[in-house]
C-alpha cells in the first residue's frame, strides 16, 4: 500500500460523493494498492480493510482525530481529540483466513468474517435485525448438531450470539468502540469509530477547500489545476498567502 496523490485523492473524492460507504473504502484501497485485485479487496474482512483505511487516513491527514459528537442527554456538542493509534487494534495483513470453527453445547459451527461483498448485499436492508441475520447466514459455512447438518433458521439463538461474539473478538477492528464522556451533564456512552465515515467526511472537507484553493490560483497565475495539485500543501499555502495579503 502507497500513499495517494492531491490529484488521485480528489479524482477520488469527485467519483465518490454519491456512492455507498463499501464502494467508497474499497475505492481509496484499490487506489492505495493497485497490485491489489478488486476480488482480493472486497473479501477481506471489515477488520482487515478498517485498519488498511486507518493507515491510509495516517498518511494522507496525519495522526491526529478530530471529530465532534452530540451528547444524547443535553445536546452539549463535544470535540473529541484522539490518535490513529488509539483506534488501532489489530496489525495490517492481506492474508484471509478461510473460516473459524466453534463448538458451544452440541453445535459445531465454520464460519469465515463479514467482508465488503456481504455489505453489498445488505445494502438494501434498513432494519438492523434483518441485516444481521442475512449477513450471518451469509457468513456461517457449516452447521452440524448431533452429527446432523443444521439448518440455518434452526440455529438457536444462544449459538447465534455465541458466532457473532467470536466475530467481534477474531476481527475486532472491525468494531472499535469509543467511551465517551459529556463534560457538562457527565453523561456516559458509547459510540463505534467508522473510519469509512470519518475519513470520507474529512475527504469532503479537503475536496472543497482544495477546489477554492486551485481556483485562487489558477486566477491569479494562470496555473493548471495539475500544477497546483503537484505542489506540497506547505507551499501552496505560502502562494495562497501571497495572493490574500
Amino acid at each position: 500500500m502507497r500513499s495517494l496523490s492531491a490529484s488521485e485523492l480528489l479524482n477520488i473524492w469527485e467519483w465518490g460523493r454519491n456512492q455507498p460507504s463499501w464502494s467508497r473504502a474499497i475505492k481509496l484501497l484499490a487506489t492505495a494498492c493497485p497490485e491489489t485485485s478488486i476480488d482480493m479487496l472486497t473479501q477481506l474482512s471489515l477488520g482487515q480493510r478498517d485498519a488498511m483505511l486507518l493507515t491510509l487516513r495516517e498518511w494522507t491527514f496525519g495522526s491526529q482525530l478530530v471529530s465532534q459528537v452530540t451528547c444524547p442527554s443535553c445536546g452539549e456538542v463535544l470535540e473529541l481529540n484522539f490518535d490513529v493509534a488509539d483506534m488501532r487494534v489489530a496489525s495490517l495483513s492481506l492474508e484471509p483466513i478461510e473460516k473459524y470453527c466453534l463448538e458451544i453445547a452440541d453445535c459445531e459451527v465454520s464460519f469465515r468474517l463479514p467482508n465488503s461483498l456481504d455489505m453489498i448485499a445488505i445494502t438494501e436492508h434498513k432494519q438492523p435485525e434483518i441485516s444481521q441475520e442475512i449477513l450471518l447466514e451469509r457468513c456461517i459455512l457449516e452447521a452440524v448438531r448431533g452429527g446432523e447438518y443444521l439448518p440455518f433458521q434452526q440455529l438457536p439463538s444462544h449459538v447465534s450470539n455465541a458466532i457473532i461474539a467470536q466475530m467481534a473478538q477474531v476481527d475486532p477492528q472491525a468494531n472499535v468502540p469509543i467511551d465517551i464522556s459529556c463534560s457538562l451533564c457527565n453523561h456516559q456512552w458509547q459510540s463505534l469509530f467508522d473510519i469509512v465515515a470519518f475519513f470520507w467526511a474529512e475527504i469532503n472537507t479537503w475536496g472543497f477547500r482544495v477546489l477554492r484553493e486551485v481556483h485562487t490560483l489558477a486566477a491569479a497565475y494562470g496555473w493548471r489545476e495539475a500544477d497546483v495539485l503537484a505542489m506540497s500543501p506547505r507551499r501552496r499555502q505560502l502562494y495562497l498567502k501571497m495572493v490574500t495579503d
